[in-house]
């Protein structure tokens, strides 16, 4: 007997097509951690070794740190990592748990993270204007980048929100092989 090979939807695409780019995003951002660690090892060893040490490395660890809890935060919602109080949650089916995920993206995620990025313009425009530096004498140049990330967080949260939402709406649809 013949099968119909099974295609993806164009919505089930479209949610692949975010998670691969929150997965690509977050396992890249992670090694960063381990530049961070030897960044401050470096830092460490300068200080109390050599009584030396440069601000523009230390800002350097900051800034690493900075970059992979923003840009990993959607990572986190990808892989089910962030803070929930799970007390009721677990007990769930599958379809109480989607409408609890979709409820909760719709109301909660996609408005504070709207509310983020649009607070966050004009400060962020406004160090791109004037090519904001560190106030640090020695320090890093371009603070302006780090401030962009006020703006690439939330907007790689609102993209794992679509598909995370869309995901729990195939499920309470009771599309076969939704998970969540």
């Amino acid at each position: 007997m013949n099968q119909i090979p099974n295609h993806p939807t164009p919505c089930q695409r479209l949610i692949d097509a975010i998670d691969h780019f929150s997965e690509l995003s977050g396992r890249g951002v992670a090694w960063l951690t381990l530049l961070m660690v030897l960044l401050t090892f470096l830092i460490v060893v300068l200080r109390y070794g050599f009584d030396s040490g440069w601000i523009a490395l230390q800002e350097s660890v900051t800034w690493l740190h900075a970059t992979v809890f923003m840009i990993g935060a959607s990572y986190a919602l990808k892989r089910d990592s962030h803070v929930r109080v799970d007390i009721f949650y677990q007990k769930f089916g599958s379809r109480g748990r989607a409408l609890v995920d979709l409820l909760g993206s719709l109301l909660l995620l996609l408005p504070v993270c709207l509310f983020i990025f649009l607070a966050s313009w004009d400060y962020v425009l406004e160090a791109w204007k004037i090519g904001e530096s560190s106030a640090e004498t020695g320090g890093l140049p371009g603070l302006y980048l780090l401030k962009s990330l006020l703006l690439i967080m939330p907007a790689l949260l609102i993209l794992q929100a679509l598909a995370h939402s869309l995901r729990a709406w195939l499920v309470l649809r009771g599309d076969e092989g939704q998970q969540i």
